[in-house]
Parts: C-alpha cells; structure tokens; sequence
C-alpha cells in the first residue's frame, strides 16, 4: 500500500477559538466547512500547504488530547513567525530532542497537541537557541 494523503481527524469545541489558534495563529485557511442543518456541530477541513486536518465538533469524531507528529523542513523559521505573532495562549519553545530533530509543540484550545519537527543538522542548526534534555 502506498499512502496518499494522512488527514488526523481532530476534536474541537468551539468554533472560534478553532479559527484563532488554526487560521489566525497557525496560518492555516479553511477549505470547506460542513454542517448537517442550522445549529449542529461544524465539521471541517484546514490546510497549509500539504498539511491537512479534518476538525471535528461531533461528539463521535476524536478525542480531545490527540498527538500529531509532523516532519518538514522550515521547522525553526515558522517556530520564528509563530512567536512574532505573541499569540497570547501559545509561546513554544523550539528545542533539539534525543531522537535528532529540531522541534517545537503547540497545543491547542482543546488539549491537541501538534509537534513540527525538522532532522537536526550541525551546520544548519548550531546557532540556534534550541532547548535541550540532554
């Protein structure tokens, strides 16, 4: 089998705060936004780039303190604009762990957490204020 796309379903609870920490902090734009009729829970897809969640109002849909895992490369300078925002509820730390990989974490307004790694390079990386665990 050859994967195509990986799209986490994530739970969220209020429509808002979901457009705060996604569009406005994260960068991320709505692609479409699913509602079976007036006042029922929102279903809906955001995206950056080639990353894609499905978030999810429904009670069924996901648990709330899911962990995504996502690998690129422009880890450290989007750590960068994300802190220039000074998004009030989030301020990350960008760190290098154990396993070789500059990373950082956001957790959003309903406990998911979201970590974006980049692998570690000396020459790329060494300046960089990273917090370490060793």
């Amino acid at each position: 089998m050859k994967a195509e796309k990986i799209i986490p379903v994530l739970r969220i609870f209020d429509y808002q705060k979901t457009k705060e920490f996604y569009v406005d902090w994260l960068g991320f734009e709505i692609v479409w936004e699913h509602y079976f009729e007036e006042n029922t829970p929102v279903y809906m897809e955001v995206k950056k780039e080639n990353i894609i969640f499905h978030l999810s109002e429904h009670h069924g849909d996901g648990t709330p303190g899911t962990k995504v895992s996502i690998w690129g490369e422009g880890v450290p300078e989007y750590h960068k604009e994300l802190i220039e925002k000074k998004y009030k509820y989030n301020r990350p730390g960008l760190e290098k762990t154990f396993y070789g990989a500059v990373s950082f974490t956001v957790i959003d307004p309903f406990g998911n957490t979201i970590t974006f790694e980049e692998e570690y390079d000396e020459a790329k990386h060494k300046d960089l204020p990273l917090y370490s665990h060793d």
